[in-house]
């Protein structure tokens, strides 16, 4: 058991969309990642996603809203809920998903990320 220091973590690294492991528990991963820009859209079929925002602002966009999360504030994504997320300016997020979670979930590209490095 150590305790972790999120923005000693955060310190380590400065590219967007590419999320480090800084945890597990019971089969899920505790990741942060710097996000700005736009990602793409997709669903995770088998699990839900949670967002939990640390800096900045971030948005997710739904096919029929945009949900606009702050400092402090997160978001449960049900699993097979299509969305887009968004930041205007660098936001950091701290995500909680199982461990087999793929970060572009059904959508395959040059974001997707296969293996994550842990920190």
């Amino acid at each position: 058991m150590k305790k972790v220091n999120i923005a000693d973590k955060l310190s380590l690294f400065s590219d967007h969309w590419n999320p480090r492991i800084i945890g597990e528990l019971n089969g899920q991963h505790v990741k942060l990642v710097k996000l700005k820009g736009e990602f793409v859209w997709h669903k995770h079929d088998h699990e839900d996603e949670m967002f939990y925002v640390l800096d900045g602002c971030l948005k997710i966009e739904f096919r029929d809203k945009i949900v606009e999360l702050l400092k402090n504030e997160f978001i449960i994504i049900p699993k097979g809920t299509e969305h887009r997320p968004v930041a205007d300016e660098e936001v950091s997020v701290m995500l909680f998903e199982p461990a087999t979670t793929l970060n572009t979930g059904d959508t395959f590209g040059n974001l997707t990320r296969n293996e994550l490095e842990k920190i």
